[in-house]
C-alpha cells in the first residue's frame, strides 16, 4: 500500500476519534461520491466505481457477497469497521419491527435453527476476531419459496380442531404467551369498536385469518375499505360460484328443489323474492330479487319461476317449492301446464304451521295461549326484578323460546311453561314474591291467579296433546340437511295416532282437531311426490307391505312415475322393476340389504341395493332425495336484513348483492357441515312425543304434593289463597244446591259463591277474563316431561 493510502487512513482515524463529530456512515469516508450521480461512489483503495448505492459499496469493501467484486487493497481493520458498522446498522431496524420483549426473551433462550435466522450468516467473518455476545436475531422472513411450502391456513384450523394439528409446543412458544395476550386484547379492542357480535370469533373463517396473518409475519398491511369494497369481494364471488359449481354436479346426478319465499323489507320498503336450489348436497342462495310489483300477480309470479327453471335447467328440476298464498297457487299451476315434467310444491312447513294456527283457535287452546302470553308479558315486560326472580325458581330457565315458526313458538312456550309448573307456582307463593312492590299491582295478581289455577294447567295439557306430534313433524319437515320427502306421509298418519292414543280414543275430544288437519291436508299437502317418497321408502314399506293394496298411494306414484319420467320405454320398465323391488328380489334381499332398510338414509340404500333395478333406482333416488319445505327462504330474511340496515341502507344494489349471494352461501355451507346428511329420520320419536302423556294422565291423578316429605297439596294453597276455582253449575243445579244449603240469605258466605267472587281473595276483584271450556276429568296430568321441547336442543 502507498503513502497516500495510509493518509487515506490515518485521516479517517483521526476523524473517527473526534468527539463533536456526528457519527458518519464509514462506507462514505472510503470513496468518493459522483456529484452527478448520487448512486456511483468510487473506492479511494481500488478505484474501482460502484454503481449500487453507498450499500454496495461497503459490500465491495468487506467482500464475499454474491455480484459484487471483493477490494483486494482494502485494509483489515477497514473492513473489520464496516463490517460491525453492518451488524450494528442491522440490529437497529430489527429493533423497530419487533417487540423488546421478543428480544428479552431470545437472550435467554435456546433459539432453534427454523425460527431465526443469523445476520451475520451473510457477512464474511474475515480472519479477525469476533465479539464473543450472539449476534441479533430476527423472525424469518418469507420469500417466494415459502409459497410452496407453507401450509394451508384451512388446513392448520381444521387440524387444530380435530386434534391431530400441531407440534408438542416449545419454550419459546410458552413464553411468547404475553405476545398472546397483548395480540388478543388488540383484537378484542377491534370487536368492541366496531360492534362485532362475539359468537363471530366462533366462525371458522375468524381462525383461518388468524392463522393466515400469523403465517404473514410482523409488518403486515391490512386491507383497505376501497379493498373490502371491490376487488376482495369480487374474488369472494368467484369463490362463491365455484361452491355453487359443485353442487350443479349433484343437481345432474339427483335432481334438485327450487325454492321461493317472499318478505317485506322493513328499512326499503319493498317486497323481496329470495331464490335457493336444493339438493342432497345442500342449500345454495341464488339471488333475490325486488318483487314489489308482482308479489301479488300470479302471472308475473309464473315469469319469475319459469326464467328460474330455465337458469338452473329443466331436466335438472324436479320441484318448485313456495309458500300456499293464492298467488303462488295460481303460479304454481300455470307452470306445471308449461313445464310437464315437473312439480310445484306448496311448503309443508307452511302447510303444518297453518294447521297450528287453525288448532289455536279451538277455544280452550286459545284460552291458554291468552293466559301463558299474558304471564309471559308481565315476566318479560321490562323489570330485570321480575326476569332474575324468575329465574331463580327455573334454574336459570327461560320461558320462552323462538322456534321455527310463529305457531310453534307458542305451543313450545307452552311445553315450557308446563315443564317448570311446580317451580312457577312456587315462585308466585314466595316470601320474594310477597315482598316485591310490584306483587301488588292488578297485574302482578292476575298472573299468581293463573298460575295458580287448575284450570289452565289442564287447558295446556290440552293443547300439548293435539300439538305435541305435529310440533314433531314440523321439525322434521323443516331441516334441509336430511331429506323428508320419503316420511312425510308416514309422519303425518303416526301424528295423528299419537294424538288419538294420548286422549285414549276419546273421539269428541280431538275430532275437531282432526277436521283441521285433514282439510290443510288434503288441499294443500297431500301430493304425487309425497305418495311415491313413501312407497319407495324401504324402512317403511317392508314393514307394511300393503302400501302396494293402497289406491291412494299407488295412483301418485304411477302419477309421480308419468310426469317425471318422460321416456315411455323407461317407464314401462320402471313398471315391470318394480316387482323385483316389492318382492325383495334380486340384491334387495341380502341379508345387509335388509338389515340397513332403517339405519341408511332411503336415498342412499337405493344406491348401494339398487342395482337390479337400474330404471327404478334412478327414479327413487331423484324422489327420495327431495326436501319438503322452503324454509331455507325464510332463514335468509335475517342475513339480509344484518346486512341491509338503517345504518347501511345506501349500499348500492349490485354491491348488496354480492354480499348477500357470499354470506348466505357461506352460512348454508356451515349449516350443512354440522350434521351428518346421512343419517334416515327416526319416526319413533314422533310415536313417542305424547308418551309422557299416556302413563300421567289416569283418569283420576290426584293432587300434587308441594314438597315431597309433606302432605301440603297446591289444591290447598290454591284455596287459600283464595284463587281455586269452583265447580261451574247450570242454573237449575244451583238453585237445587241453594235449596239443599237454605236459602242463599241465611247461609251468605258458606254456599258455592260465584267464580268472580271467590277468587277476589289474592286477586283484589280482578276476574278472570276466559275461563277453560268443557274440562273433563282425566286431562289433568301433572309430573310428565314435555316431549317436544329440549333445552339443549338448538334446531328450534
Amino acid at each position: 500500500m502507498d503513502n497516500s493510502d495510509d493518509n487515506v487512513v490515518e485521516s479517517a482515524s483521526h476523524s473517527k476519534t473526534s468527539s463533536n463529530q456526528l457519527i458518519q456512515d464509514p462506507g462514505r469516508k472510503y470513496s468518493v461520491a459522483d456529484p452527478n450521480n448520487k448512486n456511483n461512489f468510487t473506492c479511494k483503495f481500488c478505484k474501482k466505481v460502484c454503481k449500487g448505492g453507498v450499500y454496495r459499496l461497503k459490500q465491495h469493501l468487506v467482500g464475499g457477497f454474491r455480484n459484487v467484486t471483493q477490494c483486494m487493497e482494502c485494509p483489515e481493520h477497514v473492513k473489520e469497521e464496516i463490517r460491525n458498522y453492518m451488524l450494528k446498522k442491522a440490529s437497529a431496524k430489527d429493533d423497530i419491527h419487533m417487540n423488546p420483549r421478543t428480544q428479552q426473551y431470545d437472550d435467554c433462550l435456546e433459539i432453534e435453527d427454523d425460527d431465526i435466522v443469523e445476520l451475520n450468516s451473510s457477512i464474511p467473518s474475515g480472519n479477525s476476531s469476533r465479539k464473543s455476545c450472539p449476534p441479533p436475531k430476527k423472525p424469518r422472513q418469507k420469500g417466494p419459496i415459502d409459497m410452496f411450502f407453507t401450509p394451508n391456513p384451512k388446513d392448520v384450523v381444521k387440524s387444530r380442531l380435530d386434534g391431530k394439528g400441531g407440534k408438542q409446543p416449545t419454550i419459546n412458544e410458552v413464553c411468547r404467551k404475553d405476545l398472546r395476550d397483548k395480540a388478543c386484547r388488540e383484537i378484542a379492542r377491534w370487536f368492541y369498536d366496531a360492534g362485532i357480535a362475539f359468537h363471530a370469533a366462533s366462525y371458522e373463517s375468524f381462525h383461518v385469518m388468524i392463522e393466515a396473518v400469523g403465517q404473514f409475519g410482523p409488518g403486515m398491511k391490512p386491507p383497505s375499505m376501497y379493498e373490502l369494497r371491490v376487488p376482495l369481494l369480487n374474488k369472494e364471488v368467484q369463490d362463491t360460484d365455484l361452491i355453487v359449481e359443485e353442487h350443479k354436479k349433484e343437481w345432474v346426478d339427483r335432481g334438485c328443489s327450487i325454492m321461493s319465499d317472499g318478505w317485506r323489507d322493513s328499512v326499503a320498503q319493498k317486497d323481496v323474492l329470495n331464490f335457493l336450489v336444493n339438493s342432497p348436497k345442500g342449500s345454495v342462495f341464488i339471488k333475490f330479487i325486488d318483487a314489489s310489483l308482482v308479489v301479488k300477480d300470479a302471472n308475473l309470479l309464473f315469469d319469475l319461476l319459469d326464467k328460474m327453471v330455465e337458469e338452473v335447467g329443466e331436466e335438472n328440476v324436479i320441484q318448485v317449492i313456495s309458500d300456499n298464498a293464492s298467488a303462488y297457487v295460481k303460479a304454481g299451476k300455470l307452470l306445471e301446464a308449461k313445464r310437464p315434467h315437473l312439480y310445484w310444491t306448496p311448503c309443508a312447513a307452511h302447510c303444518i304451521d297453518l294447521m297450528l294456527e287453525d288448532i289455536g283457535k279451538i277455544p280452550r287452546v286459545r284460552a291458554s295461549l291468552k293466559k301463558a302470553m299474558f304471564i309471559n308479558a308481565f315476566v318479560y315486560g321490562g323489570r330485570p326484578s321480575v326476569v332474575n326472580l324468575m329465574r331463580q325458581f327455573t334454574n336459570q330457565r327461560n320461558l320462552h323460546r323462538p322456534a321455527i315458526t310463529r305457531f310453534a313458538t307458542s305451543f313450545i312456550t307452552l311445553a315450557k311453561f308446563h315443564k317448570h309448573k311446580n317451580n312457577l307456582r312456587k315462585l308466585v307463593t314466595s316470601q320474594e314474591w310477597s315482598d316485591a312492590k310490584w306483587s301488588r299491582e292488578p297485574a302482578a295478581k292476575k298472573m299468581a291467579q293463573y298460575i295458580l289455577q287448575e284450570s289452565f294447567w289442564r287447558n295446556i295439557v290440552y293443547s300439548l296433546k293435539l300439538t305435541g306430534p305435529l310440533v314433531k313433524v314440523l321439525r322434521m319437515v323443516d331441516g334441509d340437511k336430511k331429506p323428508a320427502m320419503g316420511y312425510i306421509y308416514e309422519a303425518m298418519d303416526r301424528a295423528k295416532e299419537a294424538i288419538a292414543s294420548s286422549f285414549g280414543s276419546r273421539e269428541d275430544e280431538y275430532m275437531e282437531a282432526f277436521k283441521m288437519i285433514d282439510q290443510r291436508w288434503d288441499c294443500q299437502l297431500h301430493r304425487p311426490l309425497h305418495a311415491a317418497g313413501y312407497f319407495l321408502n324401504p324402512s317403511i314399506y317392508f314393514d307394511n307391505r300393503d302400501i302396494s293394496n293402497c289406491e291412494e298411494v299407488m295412483t301418485g306414484l304411477y302419477e309421480c312415475i308419468g310426469r317425471l319420467v318422460p321416456d315411455l320405454d323407461i317407464q314401462d320398465k320402471i313398471g315391470n322393476e318394480l316387482g323385483i323391488y316389492q318382492t325383495s328380489g334380486g340384491l334387495f334381499g341380502l341379508p345387509m340389504a335388509i338389515r340397513q332398510r332403517k339405519t341408511k338414509s332411503p336415498a342412499e340404500w337405493w344406491l348401494a341395493y339398487g342395482s337390479s333395478t337400474p330404471h327404478l333406482k334412478k327414479f327413487a333416488v331423484r324422489v327420495l332425495s327431495l326436501t319438503c319445505s322452503a324454509t331455507g327462504c325464510e332463514r335468509n330474511w335475517g342475513i339480509f336484513q344484518h346486512l341491509h340496515t338503517k345504518k347501511r341502507n345506501r349500499l348500492c344494489q349490485d354491491r348488496l348483492n354480492k354480499m348477500v349471494y357470499v354470506k348466505c352461501n357461506r352460512s348454508l355451507a356451515r349449516r350443512c357441515k354440522r350434521s351428518d346428511t346421512s343419517d334416515p329420520i327416526l319416526l319413533d320419536e314422533i310415536d313417542e312425543s305424547n308418551e309422557w302423556l299416556i302413563g300421567k294422565m289416569q283418569e283420576d291423578d290426584g293432587d300434587e304434593v308441594v314438597f315431597e316429605d309433606e302432605d301440603l297439596t297446591w289444591s290447598v294453597v290454591a284455596r287459600a289463597s283464595g284463587v281455586d276455582e269452583s265447580t261451574y253449575f247450570t242454573r237449575s243445579s244451583r238453585i237445587r244446591q241453594n235449596d239443599e244449603s237454605g236459602s242463599s240469605r241465611n247461609n251468605k258466605g258458606k254456599g258455592v259463591a260465584s267464580g268472580s267472587r271467590h277468587r277476589g281473595g289474592l286477586i283484589g276483584g280482578v276476574e278472570d277474563e276466559e275461563e277453560d271450556i268443557g274440562a273433563t276429568s282425566g286431562e289433568g296430568g301433572n309430573d310428565f316431561e314435555i316431549g317436544i321441547i329440549d333445552d339443549d336442543d338448538d334446531d328450534l
